[in-house]
């Protein structure tokens, strides 16, 4: 049997966080979790998850600067990660993929999109 697939989950809503991983967890993710950008990058970098879920407006360091930093990294360059925001207008969809996003999600979270844009990632 092989490992469960790793997700980390940024955000600073800990609706947010329980939501994610309620919705990953019961179809078999493993979870983890960070409260902002810079706990996100430090994670990441610990834990080498298979994708990551990054709020945008984060303290101490936005989603899109998480990303950033996330992309210059050797380590963390390649690992996919799906921006979750409450804005989707053009604009901030255009940022989030200029910063190196692989996808997007918007608040509130829809389940099932959520799930099938994890899987197209990461597998089941």
């Amino acid at each position: 049997m092989t490992a469960p697939k790793t997700i980390l989950c940024a955000d600073d809503s800990l609706t947010a966080l329980t939501m994610h991983q309620m919705i990953l967890k019961s179809h078999g993710y493993r979870v983890v979790t960070a409260q902002d950008g810079f706990e996100a990058v430090t994670k990441a970098g610990a834990e080498r998850p298979d994708l990551i879920l990054m709020d945008v407006v984060m303290p101490r360091m936005t989603g899109f600067e998480a990303v950033k930093q996330l992309r210059n990294d050797a380590a963390t360059k390649g690992i996919p990660v799906i921006m979750v925001t409450t804005r989707a207008e053009p604009k901030v969809i255009e940022t989030c993929f200029q910063a190196g996003c692989n996808d997007y999600v918007n608040k509130p979270v829809d389940g099932a999109v959520l799930l099938s844009k994890v899987r197209a990632l990461v597998g089941v």
